[in-house]
């Protein structure tokens, strides 16, 4: 069972698909140019949301948030720079700074108690040991689902500004937030400390499930950036719009807030019954707080021997599922599960997930 990939089991608004349904009607489909409103339906989702504010001239467009990380490390960065992140993170930012030939510095982020928090001495300390160049911040974080605060991003970008590091932001979850978490955009932080050496990545993707449709946004406020960025595009990625992914998007910006309001209130339940089924077995198994994101981190270390995990979760359960070392060295026997599913699948990866456990139980009996 597919508990891994990060998209959803679930159609997409129905807006999107009539959208979609009016442009293959009309049957050409040429070279695509943003339509007329995109900017507005954008920047009307965020004022009915988070309030984030946004200038149409910081906008570029791209095929997907990774690509984009990619581009912004040729672009702003030489090989053997420094860059920066903070495991246990999104593993496509390992590879993407691997496979640029950047050199990977780790600011590991803190357990402390049943969640994750930024130790922001040492995350300085990497700054002026490593001479970092570049920080890729993950928010809201993936995988351990916390939505980060206006004060620690405040601290995180103030020092990001002292030592002169580019801050890269990848809030591809900014709108899948739960519970009574606010959401604050790296945008609004640096406008308050005047903070230039920031560009925002986002996407409709993870939100409205169109992944598959290429399309994400670059985010430079500052001139000089957004110029060094246009001319380097200009030379390596000669790249068109898709004229589809346009289409969706701008129609979910205007009419998905009770899809998505929808998607939120079966994400809560499957959280919950997943947190009450499998607490109630295993007492001593933690699942850590998820405030943001539809992505669950699961600790099974006190439950079963770390280097049986997958062959307790994959080969006995039978579920496909991101494993920890994925996201961070130390994350053996961690495992990242996705909820944008029905309760019915849920409920049955659990009774698959519970089965297991007991059997390996009895098996170390």
């Amino acid at each position: 069972m597919p508990l891994w990939v990060a998209d959803m089991d679930f159609a997409a608004p129905k807006a999107v698909e009539k959208a979609l349904q009016q442009l293959v009607a009309q049957g050409t489909f040429g070279y695509g140019i943003p339509p007329s409103g995109y900017f507005s339906a954008y920047q009307g989702w965020q004022d009915r949301h988070w309030g984030t504010k946004f200038e149409e001239k910081w906008l570029s467009f791209s095929t997907g948030v990774v690509q984009s990380l990619v581009d912004l490390l040729h672009c702003f960065t030489e090989p053997d720079d420094g860059i920066l992140i903070q495991p246990p993170v999104y593993y496509p930012f390992f590879d993407s700074i691997k496979e640029t030939k950047r050199r990977l510095i780790e600011a590991p982020l803190q357990k402390v108690g049943n969640s994750y928090r930024i130790d922001f001495a040492a995350f300085e300390a990497q700054i002026i040991e490593e001479k970092v160049k570049l920080f890729i911040l993950c928010s809201p974080h993936n995988p351990v689902g916390r939505v980060w605060q206006e004060e620690e991003l405040h601290q995180l970008l103030a020092i990001c500004q002292k030592h002169e590091v580019v801050v890269i932001a990848d809030e591809i979850h900014r709108e899948l937030i739960l519970g009574d978490q606010q959401f604050v955009s790296a945008i609004t932080v640096a406008q308050r400390l005047g903070i230039e050496k920031l560009i925002v990545l986002d996407s409709p993707s993870k939100t409205f499930n169109l992944a598959g449709l290429l399309l994400s946004h670059v985010w430079i406020p500052d001139l000089e950036m957004r110029t060094t960025y246009h001319a380097w595009c200009r030379q390596y990625k000669q790249t068109e719009v898709n004229c589809f992914g346009l289409t969706a998007a701008k129609a979910a910006y205007e009419s998905g807030d009770q899809w998505l309001a929808d998607l939120l209130s079966v994400v809560v339940a499957n959280e919950e019954m997943i947190r009450q089924q499998l607490q109630e077995a295993f007492p001593k198994i933690e699942l850590l707080p998820l405030e943001g994101t539809y992505l669950l981190w699961v600790d099974l270390r006190q439950v079963i021997a770390k280097e049986r995990t997958k062959h307790v979760i994959q080969d006995t359960a039978g579920l496909a599922v991101d494993y920890g070392e994925w996201f961070a060295k130390d994350g053996q026997g961690l495992i990242r599960l996705s909820l944008a599913t029905t309760p019915t699948i849920i409920q049955q990866a659990l009774d698959r997930m519970i089965e297991a456990i007991k059997k390996e139980e009895r098996h170390d009996d």
